[in-house]
């Protein structure tokens, strides 16, 4: 009997949609960390900064469903925000009980640094604009299957 090959065998490791996500993840991000390093934000930092440059003021849960995130693990990343005077956390004035994270001054300004990112980024991955516009449109779907909108 023949030796599977990746071609033949369906458990080949190398064929593994969760083995190439997986790795290309960890690479992804490992090349954020020197991009960001100056901006100093971890990559999970950098997310939250995102979605409040485009969104805030927020509230911790709805930031929590835009970056699909434990709002447990996003209370201490915002606290460490704050410490850095990127972000303020308050009371929600939509609900008293709720935290709202707004951005101060000196976050606003980070903006301005960080439109350099995705610039870099490309350079680092060594892809042009329209591979990862593919990239982006693969992985946006991929996010829709497995997170579907409640209906």
């Amino acid at each position: 009997m023949p030796e599977p090959t990746p071609a033949t065998d369906p458990l080949a490791l190398e064929s593994q949609i969760c083995f190439a996500l997986s790795v290309a993840s960890r690479g992804v991000i490992a090349a954020y960390r020197p991009v960001l390093e100056p901006l100093r934000l971890t990559h999970p930092q950098y997310l939250v900064m995102l979605a409040l440059w485009q969104h805030a003021p927020l509230s911790l849960k709805d930031l929590a469903e835009r970056l699909h995130m434990e709002t447990a693990t996003l209370s201490p990343m915002t606290r460490r925000l704050e410490a850095l005077s990127y972000v303020q956390r308050g009371r929600n004035p939509d609900d008293g009980r709720g935290l709202a994270l707004s951005l101060t001054d000196e976050g606003r300004a980070l903006r301005q640094q960080a439109e350099q990112v995705p610039v870099e980024m490309m350079r680092r991955l060594q892809m042009d604009e329209d591979e990862l516009q593919d990239l982006h449109r693969l992985m946006t779907t991929l996010m829709e299957r497995v997170h579907p909108v409640p209906e």
